[in-house]
């Protein structure tokens, strides 16, 4: 990746970024086109590739450059003083909530990067994956307090739970803008809707 690519204006650069983060989202790596990506983008292949070296790069690019942005926001905008699950995980997704609406399109590629086989792009995924699980999402985690869960709750199990339900809600969200747009779609009500299943589940497991 060319560094005259942070250059650029910040709208030009969101034209890009999410020019291709709808294309690969969409058809996956293989069957992706820089030509769809630099039409959608409003850009010639030439200044793409002054960029970005190929689709490769700009691949690798993308998962390095978003997963780079969210851990740094949740960093900056999570109290991580608070230890406790549910509001953990609500501050983590309200981060993401308002990374999607600056990029509509992230999660869907990230999402499609977890099936992705392409024995071209395979190796450099599988390295990245494991270190963003293994080194971020785990520790964000790890000093969660345990205290408040019932008795005989399996704690472990009970988180993978509630962040299976928040995906589940996720893509619930991302479906809905899909079908109304994103300028349908309220931060504070979804925000506000989320609470409303995070108090279901704290039912559920705390005492």
């Amino acid at each position: 990746m060319d560094e005259k690519f942070f250059s650029l204006d910040q709208k030009k650069q969101d034209r890009i970024l999410n020019s291709a983060l709808k294309e690969f989202a969409q058809k996956g790596y293989k069957n992706a086109s820089t030509n769809e990506i630099v039409k959608d983008a409003g850009i010639s292949k030439g200044s793409l590739f002054h960029y970005f070296k190929n689709k490769k790069d700009l691949y690798l690019f993308l998962f390095d450059h978003f997963v780079t942005i969210l851990i740094e926001k949740m960093k900056q905008e999570v109290d991580w003083k608070v230890r406790d699950i549910f509001d953990r995980n609500r501050e983590l997704a309200a981060v993401k909530i308002e990374m999607f609406h600056q990029y509509p399109q992230v999660f869907d590629f990230f999402n499609g990067i977890f099936f992705e086989e392409d024995p071209e792009i395979n190796k450099e995924l599988e390295s990245r994956k494991h270190e963003f699980l293994s080194n971020n999402y785990k520790e964000m985690m790890e000093d969660i307090d345990t205290s408040k869960f019932r008795e005989g709750v399996d704690v472990e199990k009970a988180k993978d739970i509630i962040t299976w339900s928040l995906e589940g809600f996720s893509n619930r969200m991302q479906a809905k803008v899909k079908g109304m747009g994103l300028k349908e779609i309220n931060i504070e009500e979804t925000i506000s809707e989320m609470d409303e299943y995070l108090e279901v589940l704290k039912k559920s497991f705390y005492k």
